[in-house]
């Protein structure tokens, strides 16, 4: 009895230690399937598992604290899928693929797994991982599997064979690679693959924001901030000293993102948006913008933001954003894509180099000279750019700053 309340202190101290210890109410508060696994402890458990969790697998929270994620796979779950996510969590980067999992009573299902890292912001180390299961609708032409090809429970927790795992220069390297352990053999009547929706992966990366956005919230009181990427510079391009120098210039608040890297990390703070947030400057480089959202930012406004970098326009919206200290403030936020003025492809991906972010606190004063805020936001950024940056006016009432 000593043991197992000793345990379950020892997975509870693995959030409240991190993020408060209002964390886990707020977390149950969420909508969706998801769990929290600990990489730095041994057998990389579950430290946590959602309300939503019972309703798609079976399992109720508190069953599966302490276990391993792989308790969720069986004799079909695909090899290549699972060797996927092992890697993913390897290399602590964020995966999403299509799964066969099982549920509590055997029963196979398809899920959208979502996997990202949770990591330290002052020094990057990994704290957590998330998954979010979505399920994966079957296609109206297809049949359900009738419940007599149902699994029987004995043989979904069929033995796991554990992979060699070699020891890294990272804290949770004895442990990572335990994640997602495949089984040794498929079964002869697996389902067919599914594909997940792009409405599916859209709920599944809204569903990972907002747990995002909730971690990042309880973080600040413990003063131990996190974010969704590791917040450094490695692998972040180096600007030019010319265009620096004419970034300094500007006053206003914004930061510049790189869409062709993961998680479409900041490149380029100013100074005015380290004083509206509170932030340092190495604190944020390489981190999503998502780490100034809190309780209370609109999820349809950030799908509406996602939605335009996808088709690579610019928007104005509303947003509620929150300070380093936990203040929050109405945040009037453009975004715009730097395209290459020749109009050529700098990146192989696309024409859009990075994405301008103008940030404006509404509840300040500001003299706009007659100019819509718009206007006056990017316009100030375009000028201080000087000669690098033309910024021009589209009939679509759009705007775009191009790199000359």
């Amino acid at each position: 009895m000593e043991d197992a309340e000793a345990e379950e202190r020892r997975l509870a101290a693995s959030l409240t230690a991190r993020y408060s210890d209002w964390v886990v109410e707020a977390l149950d508060e969420l909508q969706g399937s998801f769990i929290l696994t600990d990489p730095a402890m041994p057998g990389h458990p579950i430290v946590y598992a959602s309300r939503g969790l019972a309703s798609l697998t079976g399992y109720p929270p508190r069953e599966v604290l302490g276990r391993n994620a792989r308790l969720f796979q069986g004799v079909d779950t695909d090899r290549a899928a699972v060797a996927g996510v092992r890697e993913a969590v390897r290399g602590q980067r964020a995966h999403q693929v299509a799964i066969l999992n099982y549920r509590r009573d055997g029963v196979p299902h398809w899920v959208l797994l979502h996997l990202a890292p949770i990591f330290h912001a002052a020094d990057g180390r990994v704290l957590h991982f998330l998954a979010v299961q979505i399920p994966i609708a079957p296609p109206a032409s297809r049949r359900r599997t009738p419940p007599c090809r149902a699994v029987r429970p004995s043989v979904v927790f069929a033995a796991c064979r554990e992979e060699a795992r070699v020891e890294e220069e990272c804290p949770c390297a004895s442990h990572a690679g335990e994640v997602f352990v495949d089984v040794e053999k498929r079964g002869q009547d697996a389902e067919e693959p599914r594909v997940a929706s792009e409405h599916e992966k859209e709920k599944a990366l809204s569903t990972a924001n907002s747990i995002f956005s909730a971690l990042n919230r309880y973080s600040k009181l413990t003063g131990l901030v996190v974010c969704g990427k590791r917040c450094d510079s490695v692998g972040i391009p180096a600007l030019s000293s010319s265009l620096n120098l004419s970034l300094g210039r500007i006053k206003q608040s914004f930061v510049l993102t790189d869409p062709h890297l993961p998680d479409m990390p900041i490149i380029y703070a100013s100074d005015a948006f380290l004083s509206l947030t509170g932030y340092s400057r190495e604190e944020i480089l390489g981190c999503n913008c998502r780490f100034l959202n809190g309780p209370g930012t609109s999820v349809e406004v950030l799908e509406e933001i996602n939605q335009r970098i996808r088709s690579e326009q610019a928007c104005t919206v509303h947003l509620l954003n929150y300070r380093k200290d936990g203040s929050s403030f109405r945040d009037l936020l453009h975004i715009s894509p730097i395209r290459n003025a020749s109009g050529k492809v700098r990146f192989h991906i696309s024409q859009v180099a990075f994405h301008v972010w103008v940030h404006l606190d509404e509840g300040a004063k500001y003299d706009f000279n007659g100019l819509t805020p718009e206007v006056w936001q990017l316009g100030a950024v375009g000028a201080g750019m000087g000669q690098r940056v033309r910024f021009h006016m589209k009939t679509s009432g759009s705007y775009d700053i191009t790199l000359k």
